[in-house]
């Protein structure tokens, strides 16, 4: 059985905004662990980037601790090894 992290439903007000297409490059690992994160927290790719940027540029954690278990999985399913430290370290292959 597929096992999904629990909704929580809020009372809020919506925010109406624009949104627009982007051609984002990323790391070819990490966006595989972006895509079924975001399937299994039942969002899209782009809403789940785009939480996990609001979420810092707040300076908080954008996962709890349940969450970050599951990503550890998904890095291990999908070879993920890079780490925060790479960040600004990163090139290309040619």
């Amino acid at each position: 059985m597929h096992c999904r992290a629990p909704r929580r439903w809020y009372i809020v007000t919506v925010v109406k905004i624009e949104r627009t297409q982007t051609g984002l490059r990323i790391e070819r690992s990490t966006l595989k662990v972006l895509k079924a994160l975001a399937e299994y927290l039942d969002l899209s790719l782009g809403d789940l980037v785009e939480g996990i940027v609001l979420h810092v540029f707040e300076g908080q954690a954008p996962f709890s601790p349940a969450v970050l278990a599951k990503i550890e999985q998904l890095k291990a399913v999908y070879g993920l090894t890079l780490t925060a430290a790479d960040a600004h370290t990163l090139s290309e292959e040619e």
